[in-house]
């Protein structure tokens, strides 16, 4: 029997089955005006087809059924939809029945032949507010999913955990798995190159080459040979062929980097280039073909650069087609010291030194400095700062050595910063929060009753306070609990718990000690 479908675009939908019509006939005049989408089948296996092919919300099946039992109907469909809400029709002489379809067909509930009109309205409606909560639930699940994946500190070869680097890295997930090009901005030293690096590792092509161009670092005159290639003769020089970095990067990513460097008339050639990956090596007809993921950056707002006439308008769109803005380190919240504290422990284990951070000044400077190199240059300064120094910790004196900060900027900078973000305070109350009630469990209870009941004026007897804990002891485990919370992230721990991480190496030096 064909299906009689009732289909208005509403919210959520309902399907009906039963064999009888005039059944299905009466539900359909009693949920007219009801603000689901309401579906109505005399056949199961046609109602199953359906559901298998359309989304469906809620599904209320009679029990009885010659073609298929509504509990075979029901049990089929809590095994392949399970978020689906299921009733059961029934008879009030069908109570075994019913008890098979709780059972086999995890049915929510069920709806009693005859019924009340406003009864069965309410069932609906009860069912409908049931779903919603399940969707809710659904969105809340992904939601917390995907905030669980932004939080990273580490991605590829960047290290940071602020909120641009999380976009960042999301854009980058994203992007990858794709064909089309992408077009890379941010100021210099930023890490534009791990960009197209992490682009082409994520991507299909990562066991094919991965090539770079650095558009000005190469004169102009042999820009286009370094590309595209040359044959014997093509200029004066050229004493043998050469195959240009196109030919190379066949199959896999070229990232052009500083693309506005790159003289007019050879943007002109590369736009084909990439249009047809057609090219033709310098001084020759013949054409070569590749195929190549383009990957391109720049070091200068590409808009205003089209403005001066040094990057063609049309090239910039071809490669445009996903762009990525990488962050100056400034804007990148506490990542400094995060860097900082990676690169001292690269440096100091290349330079087979014993040193374990930073002192509370030169953190202060990390934290404040405006870095405009960005990361290359707090690279450098921590670098330059590790050979120079003779002790456990560096200073101030030695992180300025490469900075060239006069006595008052230097002054200005080694002062802690007070005033952070209203996110980020709420952070470190949480985290106090939680290393003192892991600290003080009930103890730290008593001790709050305690406080909260001198303060109205009342004295407690001594002996129902428990015994003081050592305040080493306190401290140690809320430093513990807190390196663990933020997966040993000693640098993390300590701008929670608002200290410097050298503050944090040397009690963990005395405690081992």
């Amino acid at each position: 029997m064909e299906a009689n479908i009732v289909a208005r675009s509403r919210q959520y939908s309902i399907l009906f089955v039963d064999d009888e019509q005039s059944i299905l006939k009466a539900i359909e005049r009693v949920t007219f005006e009801s603000e689901a989408n309401c579906l109505f089948f005399s056949s199961p296996l046609q109602a199953l087809d359906y559901i298998r092919e359309n989304p469906v919300d809620i599904l209320v099946s009679d029990i009885n059924m010659p073609e298929m039992s509504g509990i075979e109907l029901l049990a089929q469909v809590a095994e392949e939809y399970p978020e689906i809400i299921r009733m059961a029709l029934s008879g009030m002489s069908e109570k075994d029945t019913v008890l098979d379809a709780i059972n086999q067909g995890r049915i929510w509930g069920f709806i009693t032949k005859p019924w009340d009109n406003d009864q069965l309205l309410n069932s609906l409606e009860q069912a409908v507010y049931l779903r919603s909560l399940i969707l809710e639930r659904l969105m809340l699940q992904r939601s917390v999913s995907q905030l669980s994946c932004l939080n990273q500190e580490q991605f590829d070869d960047f290290i940071g955990d602020s909120l641009a680097m999380q976009c960042v890295y999301q854009l980058i997930s994203k992007a990858a798995p794709s064909e089309a090009s992408v077009f890379v901005t941010g100021e210099s030293g930023t890490g534009k190159e791990l960009v197209a690096a992490a682009l082409h590792k994520h991507s299909k092509r990562k066991d094919k080459p991965f090539v770079t161009l650095n558009c000005a670092a190469i004169p102009s005159e042999l820009l286009e040979s370094e590309i595209f290639g040359h044959v014997k003769g093509a200029f004066s020089g050229a004493h043998k062929e050469h195959d240009g970095l196109a030919s190379k990067a066949d199959g896999g990513t070229f990232f052009l980097d500083e693309i506005s460097e790159m003289d007019m008339s050879l943007q002109s050639k590369l736009l084909r280039f990439i249009q047809t990956g057609l090219y033709s090596k310098v001084g020759s007809s013949q054409e070569e073909i590749v195929n190549i993921r383009f990957v391109s950056a720049c070091n200068r707002d590409p808009l205003a650069a089209i403005e001066n006439g040094i990057l063609r308008e049309d090239l910039y769109y071809r490669l445009n087609v996903i762009a990525v803005d990488m962050p100056a380190l400034r804007e990148r919240e506490w990542d400094a010291l995060l860097l900082a504290n990676h690169f001292l422990q690269l440096f100091a284990q290349k330079e087979d030194k014993l040193i374990i951070g930073f002192d509370e000044k030169s953190e202060a400077l990390i934290s404040n400095y405006h870095w405009p190199g960005n990361v290359r240059q707090l690279e450098n300064a921590v670098y330059s700062a590790v050979i120079l120094s003779s002790e456990q910790l560096i200073n101030s004196t030695e992180l300025n050595n490469s900075l060239k900060l006069s006595a008052d900027e230097l002054a200005q900078l080694i002062k802690p910063k007070k005033i952070r973000s209203k996110s980020y305070s709420t952070a470190v109350e949480s985290a106090k929060t939680l290393a003192v009630s892991q600290v003080q469990g009930e103890a730290g209870e008593a001790v709050m009753e305690q406080a909260a009941t001198q303060q109205h004026g009342f004295v407690i007897d001594s002996s129902a306070v428990p015994c003081p804990i050592p305040l080493s002891q306190v401290e140690r485990k809320a430093v513990e609990d807190a390196i663990k919370y933020c997966d040993q992230n000693v640098a993390k721990a300590a701008a929670m718990l608002e200290v410097s991480p050298s503050t944090l190496y040397r009690k963990m030096q005395q405690w081992q000690d």
